[in-house]
């Protein structure tokens, strides 16, 4: 979990990265006391854990991290109780009062990570499935089980394996398409898409899935014939 301290007292960044360094699940990234230079590196670079103090000369932490256009989970450090409303206004995950204890960093250390693995695992969960509408409801189908898409005009086909009916839905293969891991589908023909781990063999401009099924391959893609041999 990559994670950036900002303060602007030595003292209190240098006990923070011993905190820190403590935790080997936890990647700092870098120690700031300026506020403006935190700020800049926080906007080029993907941090999961922002430590922060909220008393600073230039820029306060609560107007940082309210400007911040990709938000990471926020810790706020101060020596004022006064602030803790305005921090948890900002969704922060804690609020830890100095001089901060190695017990109360800990269990702040804890609860950031408990959320990270909980986004992670819904991360990992959406990847492996996607969500359309039809007749009128949400549907999850899960990728591995998706045989292939046919295009119907304004409609697409998904064809599944665990059942005869396919799931009707008002979307152009370009849009699913779009949505679905580039490394794992492709676009075989107008009116069809493949997962790439079902196709069994290819033959004078047809692909067989291990299915069974037959579908052809056009000629604007003729190009995934050659990927397909190399992988």
């Amino acid at each position: 979990m990559k994670c950036v301290a900002i303060d602007d007292e030595p003292l209190a960044l240098q006990i923070l990265q011993k905190y820190i360094s403590a935790f080997p699940m936890l990647e700092l990234l870098g120690t700031f006391d300026d506020a403006i230079e935190g700020t800049a590196f926080l906007k080029d670079n993907t941090v999961d854990l922002l430590f922060i103090d909220i008393n600073m000369p230039d820029l306060s932490g609560l107007d940082l991290v309210s400007r911040l256009e990709t938000r990471p989970m926020i810790i706020f450090t101060t020596a004022h109780k006064k602030f803790a409303h305005e921090g948890f206004e900002l969704e922060a995950l804690d609020y830890l009062l100095k001089p901060i204890t190695t017990e109360r960093f800990e269990r702040a250390v804890h609860k950031a990570l408990e959320q990270y693995q909980f986004k992670k695992s819904r991360q990992n969960e959406a990847a492996e499935s996607v969500i359309v509408r039809s007749e009128y409801k949400m549907i999850k189908i899960l990728l591995s089980d998706i045989e292939f898409i046919e295009s119907m005009e304004d409609y697409i086909k998904i064809h599944l394996m665990s059942s005869k009916h396919p799931v009707l839905t008002l979307m152009s293969l370009k849009g699913i398409l779009e949505n679905l891991p580039e490394n794992r589908f492709s676009r075989i023909h107008r009116s069809y898409i493949v997962p790439d781990a079902l196709v069994k063999s290819i033959q004078t401009k047809k692909v067989k899935l291990l299915t069974d099924r037959e579908l052809p391959v056009s000629d604007s893609y003729l190009d995934f014939i050659e990927r397909w041999k190399i992988r």
